[in-house]
């Protein structure tokens, strides 16, 4: 069986980023999947020339917001959008795409906002995922990938004690992905590389955070634990420029 490259980022906007190098990313990694999230379009506003890749959209009712796409180069055996329950479906968060021996679901994770707006909504986000998957997991072992707008520990953010309580880095958010990983998921990139500091996904574009790698590892692959076994590459790639996020990777043997 060979290795399978699959690729997951967070392009702020993919009509902007075309204008940054999109595309001789997307050649370079040359990945047998390739999720993005927060797209920010409809689908009749982009044409996006990907010889050899089958194309799936999910983009928010409202203009301009949200969105994933999954480009793939194995024709899936089915492909469904969002989680089938109307209140969470409007935002084009979710893509599940159905392989012979795998789910690969590419999600985008509700923020919770300034002051923390949308927390209680996000909390109802977070059950209605781990329901999704574990219940895709009953069948084949589910990946997940994206934006899931989390600092997981203290390891996956810069200054953490600075921002406990701040999106993304409350108790509430860690507890979920927390218990999430307790119902059959791993970390790809924790499982690799354990005690990796200083290794982020997201940097602020304020004070040059960048530059500075004043970062959030927020853009995760949780794969179920029966693929563990099979993780043979979990990378970060901060040198990716093109959006305040950058890729992240999860090979497969």
């Amino acid at each position: 069986m060979k290795n399978l490259k699959y690729i997951s980022w967070n392009v702020n906007g993919l009509r902007a980023c075309m204008k940054k190098g999109f595309m001789d990313t997307f050649n370079m990694l040359d990945a047998d999947c390739f999720c993005l999230q927060e797209t920010k379009l409809q689908p009749h506003q982009i044409e996006l020339d990907l010889p050899g890749y089958h194309q799936y959209w999910n983009s928010a009712v409202k203009k301009g917001y949200s969105g994933t796409a999954l480009f793939t180069k194995e024709e899936p055996l089915s492909v469904t959008y969002g989680l089938g329950i109307e209140e969470h479906d409007q935002e084009g968060r979710l893509i599940t795409a159905e392989f012979d021996d795998h789910y690969l679901i590419c999600c985008y994770t509700p923020n919770s906002q300034r002051g923390l707006a949308r927390l209680s909504y996000r909390m109802v986000w977070e059950e209605e995922m781990k329901k999704y998957m574990t219940k895709l997991a009953e069948s084949k072992p589910v990946i997940l990938c994206g934006d899931l707008n989390v600092a997981h520990k203290d390891i996956d953010i810069a200054n953490p004690a600075a921002n406990h309580k701040n999106a993304g880095f409350t108790d509430e958010e860690r507890e979920k992905m927390t218990n999430l990983l307790s119902a059959g998921f791993t970390d790809s990139f924790r499982l690799l590389h354990p005690d990796q500091k200083e290794a982020y996904s997201w940097w602020s574009y304020f004070a040059k955070s960048r530059e500075r790698n004043i970062g959030w590892r927020i853009d995760y692959f949780l794969v179920s634990d029966s693929l563990k076994d099979r993780i043979k590459g979990a990378a970060i790639h901060p040198e990716i420029m093109g959006s305040d996020h950058c890729p992240v990777e999860l090979i497969l043997g």
